[in-house]
């Protein structure tokens, strides 16, 4: 059994994670947790002044909330059946990333699909405020599916490294479980932006992964680019890559990579699902 957490804002962003959720996880014994937020906003002193008791305001919230799950409830079971897979729903009321890390916790969360918007504009960041925290906050898995992803079978997987970092096997399961249930090749890069070659740490990294990963079909590739978030795009491109899979304790490699890059400068962050898998 596989617990997994979709947030949802019943849009149609939302609606495609779930989709794509359901179909990569389609002969997998899965519960399927929706839960839908609503934010406690800061208050602004330009508000009206009348006050409603924030318990009433909460249930009234909440209620609506709960008929629109229960819409969604009734819009799922008009997909293909699926006696896998089980569907449960919650509303909640609070701080979105406190909501999502309780939720983890309480229901012991493998991994989280949701749905990435990235804003628009010259400055704009790649995904959703919403989707940066949750990948950078919660010590949760998590598999960002941009909004004009569609479902297609994931048979080449990349994975961006700096190998400066040591593999856990643990980590390494979810990604071979992932490769594995779908048969899938997995792509190893490495740019090498300083022209220098790999330091003993790092060829010890590399050669786990080989080890790790020597049943499953992998090959290794070096680009000589000074911006990571270019030499990505190229790799997704050459490699014609259906997802990327990263290790969150790279912090820095996450964000440079997934949560900076400018919407129009690349455009893999809108077409390539992330799975950032935690330790």
């Amino acid at each position: 059994m596989k617990n997994i957490l979709i947030p949802t804002d019943f849009s149609e962003n939302a609606w495609n994670a779930l989709i794509y959720g359901v179909s990569l996880f389609n002969k997998v014994k899965c519960t399927f947790y929706l839960i839908h937020v609503n934010a406690i906003k800061p208050y602004s002193g330009n508000e009206p002044t009348m006050f409603i008791p924030p318990e009433i305001l909460e249930e009234s919230i909440l209620t609506e909330s709960r008929k629109k799950l229960k819409s969604l409830l009734e819009k799922i079971q008009k997909l293909p059946s699926n006696n896998k897979h089980t569907f449960l729903t919650k509303a909640v009321y609070g701080f979105f990333t406190d909501s999502i890390k309780k939720e983890v916790l309480n229901n012991k969360i493998e991994l989280i699909i949701m749905g990435t918007k990235g804003a628009s504009g010259t400055k704009a960041i790649s995904i959703g405020s919403n989707t940066g925290n949750v990948i950078t906050k919660v010590p949760c898995a998590v598999l960002a599916i941009p909004e004009k992803t569609k479902y297609h079978y994931p048979k080449e997987i990349g994975f961006p490294t700096d190998f400066l970092l040591g593999y856990d096997a643990e980590i390494m399961k979810k990604i071979k479980d992932i490769i594995l249930l779908h048969h899938s090749a997995i792509r190893f890069l490495y740019v090498a932006s300083k022209g220098n070659g790999l330091s003993l740490d790092q060829l010890k990294n590399r050669e786990f992964l080989k080890e790790y990963f020597k049943n499953i079909a992998y090959s290794f590739h070096i680009l000589k680019e000074k911006k990571l978030d270019i030499a990505v795009q190229h790799f997704v491109e050459t490699c014609n890559l259906d997802m990327i899979v990263m290790v969150a304790k790279n912090l820095n490699f996450i964000q440079r990579i997934l949560i900076r890059p400018k919407v129009e400068k690349i455009s893999y962050h809108t077409t390539v699902p992330f799975l950032v898998i935690h330790e």
